[in-house]
């Protein structure tokens, strides 16, 4: 797994060297663009605006129009220059309780693992954390922006997330007319939920969607026909309170043990 950020946690005269790892991949299908004519694939150039030459990767610089078409050319060794050694590591600003951050600050998230010499620190920051139900929160410079970071015990190890910064949500206006509940609606409405409880498992959810698209693509390349999907049946439940009882009737149905059919055994040899 390729390092994504190479850098130290420091709090206090503490300072742990870590890297920083992907925690996430992209799993979906990715169609490409063709020409409706003849499935040719669709190809992007990146041309030059003043001679129309095609350049490379290799070709292009950073630049930052301060006036119009008039350019300043920033490069990789004027921003690291600019950077203090403050800003190429992660500063730990406060500790803060998990539950208190709301989940919309949160965007993408990495697996620290200690460099050589950091071990020690490393499992005292987490052991530390988990003992107290904390996490910290910390900044650091990533590519050209100071990042703000929640660094989250686990049992297993710590993970960085990547926030929002207050600026960056959006206002959330859109409000509803609350609906006053009775009690039994409330009540049902538990006696639901606690009807689902299972424990968090990751390996029992699949994105069911792309297997479904990966079934049409194999069925598409061995020539055959695509069979639509069938629809669910429509529920004729109106009724709050009768929609309520029919899901905790539905829950008692699966939970149900099945009984045991005996299997009967075949004979050796036969």
């Amino acid at each position: 797994m390729a390092i994504a950020h190479r850098t130290v946690i420091s709090f206090g005269l503490v300072a742990i060297p870590i890297s920083m790892y992907t925690a996430t991949q992209d799993n979906d299908i990715h169609f490409n663009q063709l020409h409706k004519e003849d499935n040719s694939r669709i190809k992007y150039k990146k041309t030059c605006g003043h001679c129309g030459k095609e350049v490379t990767t290799k070709d292009i610089i950073k630049g930052y129009e301060y006036d119009k078409e008039h350019y300043v050319v920033v490069t990789d060794d004027d921003l690291e220059k600019i950077k203090t050694e403050k800003e190429r590591s992660i500063q730990i600003l406060h500790f803060a309780q998990l539950n208190q951050i709301s989940p919309i600050f949160y965007d993408k998230t990495y697996q620290a693992i200690p460099d050589a010499g950091g071990d020690k620190a490393f499992e005292l920051l987490r052991a530390a954390l988990m003992s107290e139900q904390k996490i910290a929160i910390g900044k650091t410079v990533m590519g050209t922006r100071e990042t703000l970071l929640a660094i989250i015990p686990r049992e297993d190890g710590i993970l960085i997330s990547k926030m929002f910064y207050e600026d960056e949500i959006k206002d959330l206006p859109k409000t509803y007319n609350k609906p006053e509940l009775s009690e039994a609606e409330l009540t049902m409405a538990n006696t639901l939920i606690n009807s689902m409880i299972t424990p968090f498992n990751p390996a029992e959810y699949k994105d069911e969607y792309q297997i479904k698209l990966r079934e049409l693509l194999e069925t598409k390349i061995s020539g055959q026909d695509i069979v639509a999907s069938k629809s669910e049946a429509p529920s004729n439940i109106i009724n709050l309170m009768d929609a309520l009882k029919a899901s905790i009737e539905q829950n008692k149905v699966k939970e149900a043990p099945k009984p045991k059919v005996k299997k009967k055994r075949i004979p050796k040899g036969a």
